[in-house]
């Protein structure tokens, strides 16, 4: 005989389903506490909030910081060739180009300026996305000199560049054979104080972070938000607070230009690039160019400037100028200021007209004229 067919659950399996639910809820931990009760399960999962943190720490290890650290340890730094030279007269000499905060290549900014080939052959310097280290920079210049059989250097430095262009001069002009003809420097902030407090804050604020939160040397994560903040101003304000359009178009930016661009700097490499202005070695630089060394002439140095200093937003100019004045200026100095009425901060791939008229109409005759005043100088050999 067919048993009955139920159009629901049997009773009997319902039944064992209680049952099965009664047993589990009977072993289930906890269960026997009964002074206390909420309190000690609130407690418990309070107490899982820090595994759950671990574990996001873990995922963000995993796969923002250590693939970027696997990446930044292969780069290394280096002097790529532009241009060679465009005047006869320069092919002893070597232009080397450096460039500023953010910024990894001086590859684009060199290629904007021809007119610094009427001084020698260009070359661009490449940072290490890991760090600066002038010494490395240096010897680089070295190789790449002693195999084109040039004598002379050349540096150019925009901004921060600058900074480290005085120190690679120093190591050049004081540990090496090759003679530093020139170095020009295009807004470059001589020490911390000829950083404008609101640019100077960031730069520490970022210090901060660096040295707070781990991997925040290579975190992308914590770079887009930083980046796609610094740009606020673009999405924030009008009827809700933040034009979503806006902020989209921002986050974009930033992604395109910071996170996906490989020739952007690294967290890491901002840092240094930071610290080698907060270290104030310039003006210890200037003063060690300042005069001869090891038989070798002392180098011109140039300072390209806005005209209205408050053009540059970024860095006090009328502070480095006076810095400058002090140390390598007066009678018998070997510094040329040269003032722009267009230009902003260290933006020569904005205005390249200007820059390359400055450069080919006062920079390159001063800098040939110290040269020929060094070498009317030096004593004759007999």
């Amino acid at each position: 005989m067919a048993l009955p067919r139920y159009p629901y659950p049997s009773p009997l399996s319902a039944c064992d389903d209680r049952r099965r639910q009664d047993r589990l809820r009977a072993a289930r931990w906890g269960q026997d506490w009964v002074r206390w009760r909420r309190t000690r399960f609130a407690l418990m999962r309070i107490g899982m909030i820090p595994l759950v943190l671990v574990g996001i720490f873990a995922q963000y290890l995993a796969w923002d910081v250590l693939p970027e650290q696997a990446r930044l340890a292969r780069t290394e730094p280096a002097v790529l060739p532009i241009a060679g030279p465009s005047d006869p007269r320069a092919r002893d000499t070597a232009v080397f180009d450096l460039v500023g905060l953010g910024v990894l290549d001086a590859s684009a900014t060199a290629r904007a300026l021809p007119s610094l080939s009427k001084l020698g052959s260009v070359w661009a310097v490449r940072y290490d996305q890991t760090g600066i280290d002038t010494k490395v920079i240096s010897d680089l210049i070295v190789k790449v000199t002693a195999a084109a059989k040039v004598s002379n250097v050349v540096l150019t430095g925009h901004s921060m560049g600058g900074v480290i262009a005085l120190e690679v001069a120093r190591h050049l002009h004081t540990d090496s054979t090759e003679k530093v003809s020139a170095v020009i420097l295009d807004c470059t902030p001589v020490d911390l104080n000829a950083v404008r407090p609101e640019s100077r804050d960031q730069g520490e604020q970022m210090l901060r972070w660096a040295g707070w939160v781990p991997g925040a040397r290579e975190s992308r994560l914590l770079r887009l938000i930083v980046e796609t903040y610094a740009r606020h101003d673009n999405y924030v304000g009008g009827r809700y607070g933040v034009d979503p359009g806006r902020l989209r178009a921002s986050v974009l930016q930033v992604l395109r230009d910071k996170i996906l661009n490989t020739d952007a700097a690294s967290n890491g490499l901002i840092e240094a690039q930071f610290k080698a202005i907060v270290a104030g070695g310039a003006v210890d630089d200037l003063r060690a160019l300042a005069k001869p060394a090891a038989g070798k002439p002392r180098p011109a140095i140039v300072f390209i400037r806005p005209h209205n200093p408050y053009d540059d937003p970024i860095v006090d100019v009328e502070y480095s100028h006076k810095v400058l004045i002090d140390q390598v200026g007066g009678v018998n100095g070997t510094l040329l200021v040269v003032t722009t009425r267009n230009t902003e901060h260290a933006n020569p791939i904005e205005h390249p007209v200007e820059y390359n008229t400055v450069i080919e109409q006062q920079v390159v005759p001063f800098v040939r004229q110290v040269r020929a005043d060094a070498l009317l100088s030096a004593p004759t050999v007999r």
